[in-house]
């Protein structure tokens, strides 16, 4: 019973987000259908040129506050860092974050391959982690508390609907939480939270660290504040309790960026003031400033940084075309992977709101079976050709070959579709756009899915079967919903003019139908054998001697490559890198992470060589190279981490202070490998 409520509550955040962008869905739909495109665009030239230069003054100003949460973070972990450097990382640990979501991940990624290549000690880059993940809640805690007492009207919803004594008590909890971790600093010097042990910031310095933070806040909150019109009765105040309220929603949601949530939130606490076109053009500006160019521009200055540093290594390094390849694969970001998801998950968004943003046009004379063809699907394919890509997204973030494969056809489907139908040129132009900057990077998406990994078996062959009876199922829907002035699939099964029994109908086959092609998308299930001699000796048959001490062996997706792993506390801890088949040793690699998810646990490995230190990063791992004493180093000149021979692999920000006491003993049982 408690393994299943700890696997519910670890799907519960991803089922939250698609409730929650569901919600927004049929909200936008139920609120504000009149909106087109048309409106938006002479929205957005309305805003003055001087509001636009302001916002990009403040988004200016934003980005500069966040770099002194990296230079205050440097100094409490007892290494001082130029300013240049860490405005550097500072500048590509929150972009990325912002864009990507899941900030303490992705942030953190990016602070360990940069403040390891200045010398900082992997404790100390997680001590700079964890001052900059708590710097960043004390804003919206200090204002959100404000906000609460003295506009608590201005909480979309919630405002309106609690009492204001229900809204005081929450702020003054948010003030209590601040105050008290000021007075902790001032007090104790640590504390033990959730199993750790956190070294507080000096007093000073948590004042610094909480002002800094608040000020952070509400000059972000003003990038979009001054792309709005007047309108009486929005006071900075006011719009900075929504902000802040629909901020706080899209982190819920655990989307990038809070894609649809956060929008929505804006829409409906600004409705009561503004015209929605207006906005949405504030929205799609602020937008623009605050994630996308800082996104393309944070992308290319760490990809230089990397081809930086490999040229280097190329110098230091014996200069054979092995060893390059080796340094190549040292630490390549993962922005093809991060960008291709959101370009797909936004083309899919894109299509399901044709009928939406009433994008669509006259269908041109045609042949009379093209015709008929093509006007009588009108919104109802590109709805479900973007439900569909937005599935394929999520397998991209699996890097599934076949997800990619599926995307480059629907996107050129759709956009084959919108052609013939007569949408807007620049519609179909996303999608090829799309489907041409995911093309090169086939070799980014690599994993086999148990469609193709194996024998066919009732798992995989039983959801192909429902996909193809859904898609045949869906076409006799498609003549029944012609009445409708908008019928794509979602607006079909909300529309009041359409029979209750076929709007459940309708939405049961599209949900079998995408959960059939996610099933199909999926890898294949977690194979492990617990440790004993069978297990042993069939490890060893894979040409690799067999440790003494094991919990299990992990198997790849052909069953021809395998992982030793160990239980370690909270961490399943690999035994050093996959054996095997080298065409299945990557899959071993994800089915370790698999295992790990299905037990809750966090996986790491232990000693693994550089062969597939990109495959570790791409399942969020952290590599910190090892000395010889089996110890974490610095990667710094006088020892260089690129050149290091073996590594230990983990979530660096969580699990490195609980590994580091078992690494000795481990360096004493576990033999060095050759």
């Amino acid at each position: 019973m408690l393994a299943t409520v700890k696997k519910l509550l670890r799907h519960l955040p991803a089922l939250l987000g698609v409730v929650l962008f569901i919600g927004a869905i049929y909200v936008v739909q139920k609120e504000f259908r009149s909106l087109k495109v048309s409106d938006i665009q002479h929205a957005l030239g309305q805003i003055p040129t001087s509001a636009l230069v302001i916002s990009f003054v403040w988004n200016l100003l934003a980005y500069f506050i966040l770099t002194f949460y990296d230079r205050l973070a440097t100094i409490y972990a007892g290494r001082m860092v130029s300013y240049g450097k860490v405005a550097f990382a500072s500048f590509c640990a929150y972009t990325l974050a912002h864009n990507l979501g899941v900030a303490a991940v992705s942030g953190a990624a990016v602070r360990y391959r940069l403040y390891a290549g200045w010398g900082l000690t992997p404790l100390q880059i997680g001590k700079v982690v964890v001052f900059c993940s708590l710097t960043f809640s004390f804003g919206g805690l200090v204002l959100g508390g404000s906000i609460l007492f003295f506009e608590p009207d201005a909480i979309p919803f919630f405002g309106a609907h609690l009492p204001h004594w229900v809204m005081y008590c929450i702020g003054a909890g948010m003030w209590v939480v601040v105050t008290a971790y000021i007075t902790l600093s001032r007090l104790i010097g640590t504390v033990r939270l959730f199993g750790n042990t956190i070294e507080l910031p000096r007093f000073h310095m948590a004042i610094a660290q909480v002002i800094l933070a608040t000020v952070d806040v509400g000059v972000t909150a003003a990038i979009m504040y001054a792309l709005l019109p007047d309108a009486p009765g929005l006071t900075y105040p006011k719009f900075l309790g929504i902000y802040l309220a629909s901020y706080t929603a899209g982190l819920i949601a655990n989307l990038p960026g809070g894609l649809g949530v956060f929008d929505t939130a804006m829409l409906i606490g600004l409705q009561p003031y503004l015209e929605p076109p207006q906005i949405v053009g504030a929205i799609l500006i602020f937008r623009l400033y605050y994630y996308i160019i800082p996104l393309f521009l944070a992308g290319g200055l760490f990809a230089g940084n990397e081809m930086l540093l490999r040229s280097k290594s190329v110098l230091k390094t014996a200069g054979t075309t092995k060893s390059v390849e080796a340094i190549g694969r040292w630490s390549q970001p993962d922005f093809v992977v991060a960008a291709g998801t959101g370009a797909v998950a936004l083309c899919g968004a894109l299509l399901m709101a044709i009928g939406l943003l009433d994008i669509g046009g006259e269908v041109p004379n045609y042949p009379d079976w093209l015709s008929w063809t093509i006007g009588e699907m009108d919104e109802f394919i590109p709805s479900l050709l973007g439900a569909a890509l937005v599935v394929l997204a999520l397998g991209l973030t699996q890097r599934v070959k076949l997800a990619w494969t599926g995307s480059l056809a629907a996107l050129a489907i759709g956009a084959m579709f919108l052609l013939a139908y007569g949408a807007p040129l620049w519609v179909p132009v996303v999608l090829l756009v799309t489907a041409l900057m995911l093309a090169p990077f086939h070799r980014a998406f690599y994993r086999s899915t148990s469609l193709f990994a194996a024998k066919l078996r009732p798992g995989t062959v039983l959801p192909l079967i429902a996909l193809t009876l859904c898609v045949i199922a869906l076409a006799s829907f498609e003549p029944k919903l012609q009445t409708l002035d908008s019928n794509s699939f979602w607006e079909a099964i909300l529309s009041p003019d359409v029979p209750r029994s076929m709007r459940a109908s309708l939405a049961g086959v599209i949900a079998l139908g995408l959960y059939a092609l996610w099933r199909l998308l999926r890898p294949a299930h977690t194979r492990f054998t617990p440790w004993n001699p069978d297990a042993a000796a069939e490890y060893a048959a894979l040409g690799t001697p067999a440790p003494t001490q094991a919990d299990g062996v992990i198997w790849g997706e052909s069953g021809r490559a395998a992982i030793v792993f160990r239980r370690t506390g909270r961490i399943l801890l690999a035994l050093g890198d996959p054996v095997g088949d080298p065409a299945d040793r990557i899959s071993a690699i994800w089915s370790l992470r698999d295992l790990a998810r299905e037990e809750n646990l966090d996986p790491a490995i232990w000693r693994a060589t550089r062969q597939h230190l990109q495959t570790y990063g791409d399942i969020g791992l952290t590599a910190l190279p090892l000395g010889p004493d089996g110890i974490p180093i610095g990667d710094s000149e006088d020892t260089p981490g690129p050149h290091a021979t073996h590594f230990l692999v983990c979530l660096a920000e969580r699990d490195l202070p609980a590994l580091l006491p078992l690494l000795p003993s481990l360096a004493r049982t576990c033999p060095r490998p050759a």
